[in-house]
């Protein structure tokens, strides 16, 4: 029996940003920054390496794209902690928003549609956006325009304020809307 394979493509690998430093500098002039961080202005490449060799340190290429680019001078290894360390402390506090799911139907009773509310409105009240599945099945296909009114009832029945972000939306099987907490 033949394993079937994925059609999911393959996450594409983070590139990290390395910086130049030393030799890898291929720019003739540079705007040279010390190590105690003041400004020594601008020169060339291999005067700016033999100030930092002088002290024992590294001439990292801070911002390539500056004209001339910027380089201080810095222990490299040191410099790369500092960067790992900012681009987690980056990552951490970053708000990561869930999108959480509510599926409906337009022969669902009163109850479940009062459970399914109250579902909407907790997920609201704690500040993730709520997308809302109105599920057609066999010949309720046809009756859209049924559906809409349905959707809106169910909106209507909403308690906690809220925004809508996406607008109704038809899907294969049914439509579709996203709301988000005010």
């Amino acid at each position: 029996m033949r394993r079937r394979r994925s059609r999911r493509p393959k996450p594409k690998p983070q590139i990290k940003q390395k910086f130049r430093h030393n030799e890898q500098i291929t720019a003739p002039v540079i705007f040279l920054i010390g190590a105690d961080g003041e400004s020594l202005g601008e020169m060339p490449v291999s005067q700016a390496i033999e100030i930092a060799r002088a002290d024992d340190l590294d001439l990292i290429e801070v911002s390539p794209q500056a004209n001339p680019p910027v380089c201080k001078i810095l222990e490299y290894g040191k410099f790369q902690y500092q960067q790992t360390k900012k681009e987690q402390q980056a990552k951490s506090n970053q708000k990561k928003v869930d999108i959480k799911g509510i599926r409906i139907g337009l022969r669902v009773d009163t109850h479940d549609l009062l459970f399914k509310k109250d579902q909407a409105e907790k997920f609201l009240s704690k500040g993730h956006k709520v997308k809302i599945e109105l599920i057609l099945r066999g010949r309720e296909k046809a009756m859209r325009d049924r559906a809409k009114e349905a959707m809106k009832e169910f909106l209507a029945m909403l308690t906690v304020p809220y925004k809508v972000e996406e607008e109704i939306k038809g899907m294969r099987n049914g439509i579709s809307m996203v709301i988000i907490p005010e």
